[in-house]
């Protein structure tokens, strides 16, 4: 077991350059992968969720290989993928389980999708519903989760469809899938989701109709090799945010870090509260929106947060709450019930941890309200357990900032899958942190 030590107090500072996004490299991989020609993907995110969905594409045939920085993809074309010797692993990756599930219902042949223990027990009924209209073949495990066993050869029909959550993931594994459907199939959100997948195929040739909050995608269209720069993610960025934003004298720089709409929501809502961030050179990179942020210290005051602000800042939530621990009064947020599915129940877990750092919280099945201690109260020392759920240990990592006592978080392993590198450049920037190998 991995675990992380952290000393309180100290600053953040300098300029900090976060991995490229982990939603744009998934994409890129596998876009890349069944389009024609070849594709050279930089600033691809060399994570274990990333590696995971391209390995499997390795699998099906695909060559990836080196130039430099540049990830160069070999497109073998829509209906170029081969059968897999074994089931592809995809490790801890929903994104992966879930949108390749829609590439994988439009093949020749089976295919078995397994992860490990956290992803099998992650919900994927909402991606095996709308494809089995569809005409696929799957068959998952009991309250359809993974494995997936997916039967290929299927006659795939367009359907309109409206998934019961606003989901970027529902919503593109139905996309995928209607690439390899007869007729049109046509996905109407019920609230925003991240666009990421419409932005992508886009630029890969597909077309696709928007009318209000309705997509359509006629099958049949084949994909055309694109270079695609991969943004600074910023979900990962967003810890540095909070960081900078609840610890005294500090300043940071964030270089072309995306800023697509369906994602800022983060920004939006530190703004809301009070944080200095302010965006700089703002430009369009492969597609998508992308800025400098400059973050400083600021003082925060609790607010009210639901509605569509949710979707919109659905990753960076354990972040928010470390900010909203800091603020003065109360921040309440409600309609945020997906949290309790993600890697872990980031709901109960959050608030499990905020608790011991000494912080008033109240639990709601769909959100929880904190009482910040304000900007003179520093929190405790603690020993915080993270259930191997990435974006909560560095949150409590950001924490400590703000604490007067050691923190210590366990079960750190899985932050390699979205951030490789988070210790040494968190302790470059000047969080007090190291992490050691544990025995259990």
């Amino acid at each position: 077991m991995r675990r992380f030590y952290l000393q309180p107090g100290g600053a953040l500072n300098g300029e900090i350059s976060v991995p490229g996004d982990k939603s744009v490299s998934h994409r890129a991989v596998m876009l890349s992968a069944i389009a024609h020609g070849r594709s050279r993907i930089t600033g691809f995110l060399e994570s274990a969720d990333c590696l995971a969905t391209l390995h499997a594409f390795e699998a099906m045939g695909v060559s990836f290989t080196r130039d430099g920085a540049a990830l160069v993809v070999d497109g073998v074309g829509r209906d170029g993928l081969q059968a897999p010797a074994t089931a592809l692993d995809l490790g801890n990756s929903g994104t992966s389980m879930r949108l390749m599930s829609g590439l994988m219902a439009g093949q020749r042949f089976d295919s078995r999708l397994v992860g490990d223990a956290s992803l099998s027990r992650r919900p994927m009924a909402r991606v095996i519903e709308p494809l089995t209209r569809m005409g696929a073949h799957i068959e998952g495990q009991e309250g359809g989760r993974a494995p997936l066993s997916i039967h290929g050869s299927q006659r795939l029909q367009g359907i309109d469809y409206t998934p019961p959550v606003a989901s970027a993931q529902i919503k593109s594994c139905v996309l995928l899938a209607g690439l390899y459907a007869q007729g049109i199939t046509r996905v109407t959100e019920p609230g925003i989701s991240r666009d990421h997948t419409e932005r992508m195929l886009s630029a890969f040739g597909v077309r696709i109709e928007h009318e209000a909050r309705t997509l359509s995608i006629t099958g049949g269209q084949t994909l055309e090799a694109a270079d695609v720069a991969v943004p600074a993610d910023l979900s990962s960025a967003a810890f540095f945010i909070v960081g900078a934003t609840i610890a005294q004298s500090s300043e940071i720089v964030l270089p072309g870090v995306g800023i697509n709409p369906t994602r800022r929501g983060v920004i939006d809502i530190l703004v809301r509260m009070g944080a200095d961030i302010r965006l700089y050179d703002e430009r369009i990179q492969a597609g998508e929106p992308v800025a400098d942020i400059v973050v400083r210290s600021a003082a925060l005051t609790g607010v009210d947060i639901g509605g569509a602000e949710v979707e919109l800042a659905i990753d960076e939530f354990p972040a928010i709450f470390v900010a909203a621990a800091c603020a003065e009064g109360t921040t309440r947020l409600t309609g945020a019930a997906e949290l309790r599915v993600k890697e872990s129940d980031r709901i109960a877990v959050m608030a499990d941890g905020l608790r011991q750092l000494g912080v008033e919280v109240e639990v709601a099945d769909d959100g929880l309200t904190i009482v910040g201690r304000g900007a003179a109260t520093a929190f405790g020392g603690a020993r915080i357990a993270c259930h191997d759920d990435h974006r909560i240990a560095m949150a409590f990592a950001m924490a400590a900032l703000r604490a007067h006592a050691p923190i210590e978080i366990d079960d750190c392993d899985f932050v390699d899958t979205s951030f490789p590198g988070f210790v040494d450049l968190a302790a470059v920037a000047g969080l007090q942190i190291q992490a050691s190998e544990v025995s259990v």
